[in-house]
């Protein structure tokens, strides 16, 4: 079992930034994938962006690519998604998730499906 804990959202003006970060506890979080995804207000969840287990690999969803960035600390069992340029489009309910199995490719991570454990979420709002 993993406990994933959102923290670092927040009202936050459109151009500025924001760190998620996303703190696990239990089972070895290093031997987990773990991903970001969102979901807005109507909207379904969506995937924001992965990283596996060893940080060797990296993926965005295409409006992410060159404004954010994944990482991860496997020391401190937690995980950061660092959001620049954030828009109101950006305005959203963020999760972090971690995905036992290892796989390589971008559609292998998008897949909600197969990812073991969720955090409750964290609130970004950003306003105009």
């Amino acid at each position: 079992q993993v406990h994933l804990v959102e923290s670092g959202g927040g009202l936050v003006q459109a151009g500025g930034s924001l760190r998620l970060s996303c703190a696990a506890s239990g089972r070895t979080f290093s031997s987990y994938n773990m991903g970001w995804f969102r979901q807005a207000p109507g909207k379904e969840r969506e995937f924001v962006a992965a990283l596996t287990r060893n940080a060797g690999s990296t993926y965005y969803e295409d409006s992410m690519k060159g404004r954010s960035t994944i990482s991860r600390d496997n020391a401190k069992n937690t995980g950061y998604l660092q959001i620049n340029s954030l828009t109101p489009e950006d305005t959203a309910v963020y999760y972090c998730a971690a995905k036992r199995f290892y796989c390589s490719g971008y559609g292998c991570y998008t897949k909600q499906n197969e990812y073991d454990y969720w955090g409750q979420g964290t609130q970004v709002t950003v306003s105009s």
